[in-house]
């Protein structure tokens, strides 16, 4: 029976869980030399949304070209997000996250 309940308990807490959600983007400023080349790209970027929907500490993870990783940063920093929830409560989320620049795109 303990073991039933466990296992219960598991299930119910994963459910608890609501990630953060995107509540205010930014569109990321294409560097206009990028952009004239035709050059597209992606940069992934890993931060923290605090219990407020800050985003805190973003990092570069890894790029396709580096021009696109400041700008990336940039607007990442300004997004605000529905803060993620446990139980009930705000709590932060560690997210890794793709920004493409895209060059056939407005």
């Amino acid at each position: 029976m303990a073991m039933v309940i466990a296992s219960l308990g598991a299930v119910s807490a994963r459910a608890a869980m609501e990630p953060a959600v995107p509540v205010r983007t930014v569109a990321p400023a294409y560097p206009d030399e990028m952009r004239r080349a035709g050059i597209s790209g992606v940069v992934s970027l890993y931060f923290v949304i605090d219990e407020s929907g800050n985003v805190e500490n973003p990092k570069v993870m890894k790029s396709t070209n580096a021009q696109f990783e400041q700008p990336a940063l940039d607007a990442i920093r300004k997004w605000k997000f529905k803060p993620a929830r446990r139980d009930g409560k705000t709590v932060k989320m560690q997210i890794e996250m793709p920004i493409q620049f895209r060059a056939d795109s407005d």
